[in-house]
């Protein structure tokens, strides 16, 4: 994991599940919206949150691989979802998912809910931000 150091005032609530604030240094990896696609560019998991979830994980993971990094080093993480209601309620099964790929670490997170994403099946969206390699040359 990159040289993070993790911000939770002590006076406020412990937050679960995500970090209020994130101090990291080097060259960032800013990851651009995933959705739920597969290597042949097809929506996984319509109408499945969970499964399309997962796949955005899949999708995270290998662009940061690609950029020298990976999901330890991601210190930012902006979820869009269609339905907070839908997310919240399979929470457990998310947060499963979820550590399946970052384990315990918590980046700092924001969840948003929108009215609709560009491509129709999208349930959920996630963009980040990771501390890369300098040495990673993709092009």
């Amino acid at each position: 994991m990159t040289d993070a150091r993790i911000i939770n005032p002590k006076e406020w609530p412990k937050p679960i599940g995500y970090s209020n604030g994130v101090v990291a240094s080097g060259p960032m990896l800013y990851l651009g919206g995933q959705v739920a696609f597969d290597t042949k560019g097809e929506v996984v998991g319509e109408g499945d949150l969970v499964l399309q979830f997962e796949q955005v994980m899949k999708n995270l993971q290998t662009v940061c691989k690609a950029g020298g990094s990976s999901l330890k080093d991601v210190v930012k993480l902006t979820i869009f979802v269609q339905d907070r209601d839908d997310y919240k309620a399979k929470g457990r099964e998310l947060g499963a998912v979820y550590r399946q790929y970052f384990g315990r670490h918590y980046p700092a997170m924001t969840l948003v809910e929108v009215a609709r994403f560009y491509e129709t099946k999208v349930l959920i969206e996630i963009e980040g931000i990771a501390v890369a390699d300098r040495s990673c040359d993709n092009d």
